[in-house]
């Protein structure tokens, strides 16, 4: 069941509701003696779940098809490209 975000439009009051996805939404603000009418505010959705050794839809694989991607690789990771040489800066270029 989520929790869901209200908003009063008399008072500002904003509260949250554990309530099921079955029920009508609530319209009466929950502030004693305000009476105000209430607005359910749009979510943010659900949570993210980080499992695993890393963070990517590909740890995510079945073996079979890791031991099928390394075969493929070679077995090898690929390296990232070296830096680029830093340029000479302007004064000492001028200078020479």
């Amino acid at each position: 069941m989520p929790n869901y975000d209200y908003e009063c439009q008399k008072c500002g009051n904003r509260f949250e509701v554990f309530q099921s996805m079955n029920d009508l939404k609530l319209t009466d603000c929950q502030e004693e003696g305000c009476g105000g009418s209430v607005k359910r505010l749009l979510g943010t959705g659900g949570g993210i779940l980080f499992k695993g050794a890393g963070f990517y839809q590909t740890d995510y694989r079945s073996s079979s098809y890791q031991a099928a991607a390394k075969a493929e690789n070679g077995g090898t990771k690929t390296e990232a490209p070296a830096a680029p040489a830093a340029a000479k800066p302007a004064a000492a270029a001028a200078a020479d």
